[in-house]
């Protein structure tokens, strides 16, 4: 069989356009990257404007048919109510939090919180062989101990004396990304749709495959942003109500911090629960520290092992442990954001080799 010789202008115009199509790749690749630079200094702005988008765009779409087509004024109503059942809860309790800190901070500077008393307590109530090896390990110097968190206490004083003097600066820069997320939220939930068509019609993979990526994306995002919510609020909520009882001072500023630790899963909260019970049970206060165990292991650890997997691991189908890990993983490099930008990754990792093994499985039968 003769083989045709080759046009070259054809050849020509194939290798031109080769070189356009691998130019354009180039510049695409050059322009993203300078987008997303010039995007940095505001990325927790734009990522909690599309997250709120994905979680509240069913909602839109209600209020759009409700107003029959009219997008604006949905995306407006939309926005009115994240504010209403979101921001100003958040608010609230932020301005609460602070009145109750700023109270602890006084208690402490009167002498009627005190660390090192509260460890020569703790000391004082072990039992013999217990104090014995603490000798031992050079770790019964309550002298010591009492100077080293006094020279903490005095640098962290002076390291919120400096901090202070950059308070307005900070609060101007929080109020102008507050105000971009809402003002890109606006956008996001009004033409969201069209946006989301545009970044589907961009993947370079088949529909199939684009379709289960993109939602696996927003499954994840949804189910990990309410359900660790719910989770922390709940956590939180109770463990302050553990606090209250048992006469703990901050019992608010606790219970927050139980509620922000419990985004890890497993452990969070009873890293601050455990250790007053502890406290409680060796300083006389035996019942209200047996109390406070009974209380954390079986009605707040309760709480993560039941609605966790319900509210996260069921939606997302992931393991504990995988959910556990992308978490800590993602707060470790991204910072608070990170407990939903790690669970992402995480199943967007796995959906992808799914997608992988299923094609290099058709391409071998």
């Amino acid at each position: 069989m003769t083989q045709l010789p080759e046009d070259p202008e054809i050849t020509a115009r194939a290798r031109s356009g080769g070189l356009e199509f691998r130019s354009l790749v180039w510049l695409l690749v050059l322009v993203t990257l300078a987008f997303g630079w010039i995007l940095l200094p505001y990325y927790s702005a734009v990522f909690w404007a599309v997250v709120t988008a994905i979680l509240f765009t069913p909602v839109q779409r209600r209020i759009r048919i409700n107003l029959k087509g009219r997008p604006n004024a949905a995306a407006l109503l939309t926005l009115l109510i994240v504010l209403v059942i979101v921001i100003l809860p958040m608010a609230m309790v932020g301005s609460m939090l602070v009145q109750e800190a700023l109270g602890v901070m006084q208690r402490m500077q009167s002498g009627e919180i005190s660390f090192s008393r509260y460890a020569e307590q703790i000391y004082a109530a072990l039992p013999a062989w217990l104090t014995g090896l603490l000798d031992r390990f050079g770790l019964a110097d309550l002298a010591g101990l009492k100077a080293r968190l006094g020279e903490q206490l005095t640098s962290g004083t002076q390291a919120l004396a400096s901090r202070a003097l950059s308070v307005g600066q900070d609060t101007f820069n929080f109020l102008i990304t507050f105000g971009v997320m809402l003002y890109l939220l606006f956008f996001l939930l009004r033409d969201g749709t069209g946006l989301a068509l545009r970044v589907r019609k961009a993947i370079p993979l088949n529909e199939e495959d684009k379709r289960e990526l993109l939602a696996r994306f927003a499954t994840v995002i949804r189910a990990t942003v309410k359900g660790n919510i719910v989770v922390a609020v709940v956590q939180g909520a109770l463990g302050s109500l553990a606090f209250w009882f048992v006469g703990i001072h901050g019992a608010l500023l606790w219970g927050v911090v139980m509620a922000v630790l419990s985004l890890l899963p497993a452990v969070g909260a009873a890293l601050v629960w455990a250790p007053v019970a502890v406290y409680l049970m060796v300083t006389g206060a035996l019942w209200k520290g047996i109390a406070l165990v009974a209380w954390g292991v079986l009605v707040i650890g309760l709480v993560d092992n039941v609605l966790r997997p319900i509210l996260v691991g069921k939606d997302t189908k992931m393991p504990d442990y995988l959910v556990l890990i992308s978490t800590l993983g993602g707060i470790a490099v991204f910072g608070l954001n990170g407990f939903v930008i790690g669970p992402v990754i995480a199943a967007l990792f796995m959906a992808a080799w799914d997608i992988f093994i299923d094609r290099r499985a058709e391409r071998e039968g």
